[in-house]
């Protein structure tokens, strides 16, 4: 299992979400102004300030070249993940639906939150249950998900939301407690809270991130079968 890790200018998540997709593959950076994804079986978009977040989050990096090669790759049937800054990049690029407003309490916020899984059949959550908690940090201050009715009618739907904020910890305000979506196809997911940041107790007093990964790599390997 190989993962590209799309670097951009004001990236500041990239090493760790090398560091752990590296923990179920292997796991190497592509700096924004290439094209190649070195043959990778799954892309991650990862968290941090691309461009510094001038003009808004995510709409500058959403038109550099690794990202038409990412686009390319999803309309193909690829695994993409966004997270956090990902997540923002990937709905400019409509490769997921709704957008990322300002956080609820107007400030740049950082905490652990209990997530809850919603569906346990994607590529994303497959090595989980339904209705599991996951404690997996968040640290954004433009993270409030908002779709209008009809897209959000449509994700409930599709059974496009993967996850949503256990009840107290929707601290953005994100609509309907949506803590993360899947494109139609269910190939392509984002996220605020950072699964990076959770693959070592030590480090990240939870080891649930690292389940986004492996089921990713299980994803990958029930293909193959």
């Amino acid at each position: 299992m190989k993962f590209a890790v799309i670097q951009f200018p004001g990236s500041c998540d990239d090493r760790d979400a090398v560091h752990a997709a590296g923990l179920v593959g292997d796991a190497e950076l592509v700096w924004h102004a290439e094209r190649d994804l070195r043959g990778a079986d799954a892309v991650i978009v990862p968290g941090g300030f691309s461009y510094g977040d001038y003009l808004r989050a995510g709409a500058i990096a959403r038109f550099s070249p690794a990202m038409d090669s990412v686009i390319e790759f999803a309309a193909a049937g690829g695994l993409v993940l966004g997270i956090c800054n990902g997540f923002q990049v990937l709905c400019e690029a409509h490769l997921l639906p709704g957008a990322l407003l300002v956080n609820a309490n107007r400030r740049f916020t950082f905490r652990q939150l209990s997530l809850q899984v919603i569906r346990d059949d994607s590529p994303f959550t497959q090595g989980m249950e339904t209705g599991q908690l996951l404690r997996i940090p968040a640290k954004h201050s433009w993270g409030r998900y908002h779709a209008d009715p009809r897209t959000l009618e449509g994700l409930e739907h599709n059974g496009q939301v993967l996850l949503r904020y256990a009840p107290g910890h929707n601290f953005n305000g994100s609509v309907a407690d949506i803590a993360g979506v899947c494109n139609e196809a269910g190939n392509v997911f984002g996220l605020m809270p950072h699964p990076e940041h959770a693959v070592e107790e030590l480090t990240g007093g939870s080891t649930d991130g690292l389940r986004i990964f492996q089921s990713m790599r299980l994803a990958k390997e029930g293909a193959l079968a």
